[in-house]
């Protein structure tokens, strides 16, 4: 599931981090970059919870109504029919992501704003209304309303991000609400391979294959111990910047970047740029990517022994 761009971030934020503190030793660092991968799998199991948070809140919503009903002595009957659903269920009772919710301690305290909000949306989706005037619904249409819901109406969802930046702090987790899409799409893959009732299909694992991990591990420290040789490389062609002043993300971009093209030649070289260009947009200034751009790009057109080009 944790792809090398995932790895690569995650290797940029936690030397981030590691330079910001003057206690920070590699072998913290190393712990720490563990587990924010640690981190990007909780999230992934936690999404999935979402969906038995969701039904527990209808099971609230019917048992108010009833109470009410009760006291105003109006007839109520109640219709379940959200509450049967089939899928839902597959996934409550699914023991690998029973096992992971417990050992990862997750629960939904923190963010059952979200669960209240979207509930209340989920009222006035065309999708859940029709899926609410089906008689008998299949386990197919079960599975669908859950993936629009999913698809639809989590991404981009304020409440949503408020809700993982509450739960990060709730559950020491770290970067939830910046891993949420990416994440989110590999819970609505995973939910395709829902077929049947009772169905309990793999989950997908932590890493795409186990290389990624000792790929990031690698990177770090090597980062790590190259830091003076490559720092210095970046300032000689800073020229009008004065090197105090590089934004700091910038300088860690930039450092890990030359960490990756120069100590693993296996990967080919627009790769490498790409990626840590693409991180630059994300996580540094408006402008970064095109003077991390520009700096590498002057480093590796450096005439002389050879050593880089």
């Amino acid at each position: 599931m944790i792809n090398r761009t995932m790895v690569r971030t995650r290797v940029v934020q936690t030397l981030f981090a590691y330079y910001q503190r003057e206690d920070s030793t590699p072998s913290t660092a190393r712990k720490t970059l563990q587990k924010s991968y640690e981190d990007i799998y909780a999230l992934y199991i936690h999404l999935f919870g979402f969906a038995n948070e969701l039904l527990r809140y209808a099971e609230l919503q019917i048992e108010e109504n009833r109470a009410r009903a009760k006291a105003t002595h109006t007839a109520y009957i109640p219709d379940r029919k959200f509450l049967n659903n089939k899928f839902a269920a597959d996934l409550f009772n699914h023991r690998e992501l029973r096992r992971w919710t417990e050992e990862y301690h997750l629960d939904w305290d923190a963010g059952m704003n979200a669960v209240a909000s979207m509930y209340k949306m989920l009222q006035s989706q065309p999708f859940f209304l029709d899926y609410m005037k089906l008689e008998q619904p299949s386990y197919e249409d079960d599975r669908r309303v859950f993936r629009r819901i999913y698809q639809d109406l989590l991404p981009n969802n304020e409440s949503m991000h408020q809700a993982l930046e509450d739960m990060e702090i709730a559950l020491d987790r770290n970067h939830w609400s910046t891993d949420f899409e990416v994440v989110l799409s590999y819970v609505i893959k995973t939910m395709k391979q829902f077929k049947q009732e009772g169905d309990e299909p793999k989950l997908l694992p932590m890493f795409e294959n186990e290389e990624e991990l000792q790929f990031g591990l690698d990177l770090m420290q090597k980062t790590i111990d190259n830091r003076d040789t490559y720092s210095k490389m970046i300032d000689k062609y800073l020229r009008n910047w004065e090197a105090d002043r590089v934004a700091y993300m910038d300088r860690i971009i930039m450092l890990t970047a030359l960490t990756e093209i120069l100590c693993f030649p296996n990967i080919a070289l627009e790769i490498s740029l790409n990626e840590y260009i693409e991180i630059a947009k994300e996580y540094s200034s408006e402008k970064s990517h095109l003077f991390i751009n520009g700096i590498l790009d002057n480093i590796l057109k450096e005439q002389g022994d050879g050593k880089i080009l």
